[in-house]
């Protein structure tokens, strides 16, 4: 688990999370095996309000920390939050930590995003760990359908022959 750190200048855009304080340059360049993901507002919504009530106003505090404002670590993590009984006090008892990431890349893939963006998001290296979460869907077929839709609409409005591809000569 990479702990996540409060600031970085590369993090400016509106729907990145950023501290309301001064970026620390020495933080924004990643490391190997840590990225800077945008997310989307919900959820920067919802880590600002964490960062609010919980976080240290340290600039280098950790967004999600142990007891002591150390990293949590793999090996007492669930020990640490309690996951087993929050889950179950959510409806979702038997969810797994990294079950989230499975989702959380799966509904990126259903955004038609590229193989090489979500390899690049999800932190892969190989297409086969990133095909993981691409799923065919019903959903999927209709939304290549529509956007079909869409470029065959826009090609009879600018005169295009449907038949042959070429411009009508009316157009």
């Amino acid at each position: 688990m990479v702990p996540a750190r409060r600031t970085c200048p590369a993090a400016r855009d509106a729907r990145t999370w950023t501290s309301t304080r001064p970026p620390r340059v020495d933080h924004c360049q990643p490391s190997p095996g840590v990225r800077v993901v945008a997310l989307p507002r919900p959820i920067v919504d919802a880590v600002a309000e964490r960062v609010a009530v919980f976080t240290r106003p340290d600039p280098d505090a950790l967004v999600f920390s142990g007891e002591k404002g150390g990293p949590l670590r793999r090996s007492n993590y669930n020990k640490q939050t309690r996951w087993t009984d929050a889950v179950a006090a959510v409806g979702v008892p038997g969810l797994h930590f990294h079950d989230l990431r499975h989702t959380g890349n799966h509904l990126a893939a259903q955004t038609g995003a590229s193989l090489r963006d979500l390899m690049l998001r999800m932190g892969h290296d190989s297409m086969r760990a990133a095909l993981i979460y691409q799923h065919a869907s019903d959903t999927g077929d209709r939304r290549i359908a529509d956007a079909l839709d869409a470029v065959i609409g826009a090609a009879t409005e600018d005169g295009v022959d449907d038949q042959t591809g070429e411009q009508d000569a009316s157009g």
